[in-house]
């Protein structure tokens, strides 16, 4: 079976080159996608729709009443799209896939940064601007703290990690030792 990333692709690429063309902004689009994406994640939503009991009216219905968001005539659209083709229940990945798109098309990434203790903000900065040249993208940050790192931090961008975490270390030494 394939991936649910490569079937999700060409949603989120079709719904990306829709809302890129909106008047109603791409910021606006990502919200209303993420606001599906939690409301298709939800185990008894996923249940409901997945129901053989309830017809592709009923399933679109459901779905629509759920979501709080007042829906355009596109995103009801691409609702029903992806009910009558069974994807909806892949819109968390649709989701991803938008704001990475996203995200390139405004020369930004998604930094996901990983402590071994809390950073203070001159700290998160300091390791922004260094991260930006690197990286030579504007960076959005989202820390968490991992004690397990013992210390150091564990940056991933896209799909680059830079690991100076004290537990990596130790684990390269313990390679080169064992070799």
């Amino acid at each position: 079976m394939a991936e649910l990333s490569t079937i999700a692709r060409p949603y989120a690429e079709a719904l990306f080159a829709a809302a890129r063309d909106d008047q109603a902004g791409l910021a606006s689009w990502s919200g209303l996608v993420s606001e599906l994406a939690h409301v298709a994640s939800h185990d008894d939503v996923r249940e409901a729709l997945t129901d053989p009991r309830l017809n592709m009216q009923q399933r679109i219905q459901l779905f629509e009443s759920l979501v709080k968001t007042p829906l355009s005539a596109q995103a009801r659209n691409f609702i029903e799209l992806l009910i009558s083709n069974d994807r909806i229940l892949l819109l968390p990945q649709i989701a991803q896939q938008f704001e990475a798109l996203k995200n390139q098309h405004e020369g930004t990434a998604l930094a996901e940064i990983t402590s071994a203790f809390p950073l203070t903000d001159q700290q998160l900065q300091e390791l922004l601007l260094g991260l930006e040249k690197k990286f030579g993208l504007k960076l959005k940050p989202a820390v968490t703290v991992d004690s397990s790192l013992i210390g150091g931090v564990r940056v991933i961008v896209g799909d680059q990690v830079l690991d100076t975490s004290v537990q990596a270390q130790l684990a390269r030494m313990r390679d080169t030792l064992a070799a």
